[in-house]
């Protein structure tokens, strides 16, 4: 399935959850809950990325990215309370925060708002993690990636500054956006590929993508891609 949205190309895999292996002119991983993840096919020790993202501290989204990026060396970008934990295990780590941009390369982190909690649940007690956050991710091709989050109205504003190619949104409920509010998401940032993801990992976020996409298609002209596990789709 491929989609003209640029002069450079991209491939987005899915990896489950809310985890997305992205390969432009650099193999980007986002939020690699790969460990544990009970709909995961892959084992972390498959995966070699140059750079990795994390949006937020819980374990769903943090996941394997110390044990990958200790491996191979990549980078972490990511809040710097994350970094500070992640640097804790000789983890090459660069922090940034809500509002500012980061380069690597040919590639630009945008790091945007989320509203979630955010504490770093692989340790007992939890630690603080900053903030949740999300990251438009400019390889020639936007990739919007919301992380966890509820509905809020400065996503109009991520739309209208950034203009992101592709939007990755949860679609779960219960700990974030539900299909109508991640629906009206997509209406207010008109991306012209969106991504439903952060569902079907567990009962408590069983969903019908079939209803987003319905949802979707009365509010805007966005094309919603359902993705399986493991596909890997051209932009």
């Amino acid at each position: 399935m491929g989609f003209v949205l640029s002069v450079r190309d991209m491939e987005i895999t899915w990896q489950s959850h809310s985890c997305f292996e992205l390969e432009g002119s650099m193999n980007i991983l986002v939020d690699p809950y790969i460990e544990g993840n009970p709909l995961s096919p892959r084992s972390p020790l498959e995966f070699e990325p140059e750079l990795i993202a994390v949006t937020h501290g819980h374990a769903d989204h943090l996941g394997s990215a110390g044990e990958i990026a200790s491996r191979t060396g990549c980078l972490v970008v990511a809040i710097p309370e994350v970094v500070r934990y992640l640097s804790g295990q000789s983890v090459r780590a660069e922090g940034m925060n809500i509002g500012g941009s980061y380069q690597v390369s040919n590639v630009i982190l945008h790091m945007t708002q989320a509203i979630h909690s955010s504490g770093i649940t692989a340790t007992d007690p939890p630690l603080c993690g900053g903030g949740s956050a999300g990251f438009v991710i400019d390889d020639g091709i936007k990739v919007y990636h919301a992380g966890d989050t509820a509905l809020f109205s400065d996503m109009k504003l991520i739309g209208e500054l950034y203009r992101p190619d592709v939007a990755l949104l949860p679609i779960g409920d219960r700990y974030t956006m539900g299909p109508r509010e991640a629906a009206i998401a997509t209406s207010w940032i008109r991306p012209h590929v969106v991504i439903p993801m952060h569902y079907d990992t567990w009962p408590v976020i069983k969903q019908d993508p079939l209803e987003f996409k319905s949802l979707v298609e009365t509010l805007c002209d966005a094309e919603v891609v359902i993705m399986d596990v493991d596909e890997t789709i051209e932009c």
